[in-house]
């Protein structure tokens, strides 16, 4: 398939749009953070760095960790962000930018995603490491896409939306379940980490019921989303990207989980912000492991 200029955009230098990657800058083991200047930290446990490129909030690093090749992105905060950085470096690996055509043969790359959320069970208390399973999108980002239903967890979405109220309100986005790779959630999570769902949000405070000086639609959506349960799995956390991540990777034939330290628990109703111990000992658990 020819991709037009228009459709697929590079730059003056070749390199993909968005990222400023040439295909060759890009390992095919993948970390994503939300943080551009978590890149550096990650980037300062590696061996050595043979790339570094930034723009706007897309700030890569590219080395090797005891052998392993490793390229670290920053994706900025959101689902509609990880669309922007799932489909460039799936371009990257897949798609021959020269003759803007696909390669003959598919790269699978392993993306893991490492953040910080909020905790939402008792058993996931501020500093618990969380592996999503199982992400659930708010943000509507894979309903625009064909293949979304072969790929997702069509009961559980209808279970979610019964539980909800959902049903019938055109008000909200059609809400998305999507599976982690299980080989990789089970290896980078090891013994380590509490398993559960992950509701991905379009928002930090009223997407997360949170309520500041603008009334919530439903004051009850907390509570309901934390009494739910499927297969003898709950709702462990909120944040802001595990969904499209899983999405965007299920649909372009990438491997990929995300795993967060819990930085507030909202049923106990506190929060530590010093939290950088935690994320430093999840990222070399990850490094170890990916």
């Amino acid at each position: 398939m020819k991709y037009k200029p228009s459709e697929l955009i590079l730059n003056e230098d070749g390199s993909i749009f968005h990222l400023h990657l040439h295909p060759e800058n890009l390992a095919r083991k993948i970390i994503l953070v939300g943080d551009p200047e978590r890149v550096n930290l990650i980037g300062s446990c590696l061996d050595n760095i043979e790339f570094e490129t930034q723009n706007r909030e897309f700030h890569t690093i590219t080395g090797t960790c005891k052998g392993k090749r490793i390229s670290v992105v920053s994706t900025g905060i959101g689902c509609d962000n990880i669309d922007i950085v799932l489909t460039e470096l799936d371009a990257l690996a897949n798609i021959d930018l020269r003759l803007r055509d696909d390669k003959p043969v598919h790269e699978t790359m392993d993306i893991v995603r490492i953040g910080t959320c909020g905790g939402l069970q008792p058993s996931t208390p501020v500093g618990t490491f969380i592996c999503s399973d199982i992400s659930i999108g708010f943000d509507g980002l894979l309903n625009f896409y064909q293949g979304r239903n072969a790929v997702c967890n069509l009961p559980l979405e209808r279970q979610l939306i019964s539980h909800l109220g959902w049903t019938g309100n055109i008000g909200i986005p059609y809400p998305y379940a999507i599976h982690a790779d299980q080989e990789l959630a089970e290896r980078i999570s090891g013994s380590d980490m509490v398993h559960g769902i992950t509701v991905s949000c379009g928002g930090f405070y009223g997407p997360q019921g949170r309520q500041i000086r603008i009334p919530l639609a439903d004051p009850n959506q907390n509570e309901k989303i934390i009494s739910f349960e499927y297969n003898g799995l709950n709702i462990t956390n909120y944040e802001m990207e595990s969904s499209a991540v899983a999405g965007m990777s299920r649909l372009l034939g990438h491997r990929a989980v995300t795993v967060c330290t819990v930085i507030a628990n909202r049923v106990a109703g506190n929060t530590n912000t010093n939290y950088k111990h935690r994320i430093e000992e999840l990222i070399r658990i990850v490094l170890e492991r990916i």
